[in-house]
């Protein structure tokens, strides 16, 4: 936070951007604490071995090589239960209720893994919108001090930004 005297920023930037909300009150936009250094350090952070097993699980689930293994085993197997290859070898008789059952766990499981991966991206998307919040507030803030050392009018501009807003509504509305 910027130095205050009784409440009031020293700064005339920080004044400008404490008056952004309409009350001259010593507080900023809300400054996280902590800033996280990089993205990438961030969600390793988040990673540990039964993450990484369920990436790689969902990652074979989703490929062609996954659905071809299943068209072969379903082949064999159905071929095996009804008397193609002897009828000494068939051990679960149509309607397949073994494979039924084997299959249905399997669909569990893998909907798990599903499940634990995308909970993973969400919380990587939630890392990178928080990064993108700080950056933006990090970026507003410069702005503002160089305007004002530059002698911008800052009611000016925010009264443009916020034509610009409306019109950019008006346009997808």
């Amino acid at each position: 936070m910027a130095p205050t005297t009784g409440g009031t920023h020293i700064c005339q930037a920080c004044r400008t951007i404490d008056l952004a909300d309409g009350v001259e009150d010593g507080n900023l936009f809300p400054v996280l604490s902590k800033r996280v250094a990089h993205e990438r350090h961030a969600v390793q952070a988040l990673v540990d071995a039964q993450d990484r097993i369920a990436d790689k699980v969902t990652s074979f689930a989703g490929s062609l090589n996954f659905v071809y293994i299943h068209a072969v085993w379903f082949g064999i197997w159905i071929m095996i239960n009804v008397g193609a290859l002897g009828a000494a070898i068939a051990f679960d008789k149509f309607p397949f209720g073994l494979l039924t059952m084997i299959v249905s766990l399997e669909a569990i499981f893998l909907s798990t893994f599903v499940m634990v991966s995308q909970n993973r991206q969400s919380e990587r998307a939630d890392i990178r919108s928080q990064l993108d919040f700080e950056t933006n507030l990090r970026a507003e803030i410069w702005a503002v001090h160089i305007g004002q050392a530059l002698g911008v009018d800052a009611d000016h501009v925010e009264q443009v930004v916020r034509q610009a807003i409306d019109g950019s509504k008006q346009q997808l509305g």
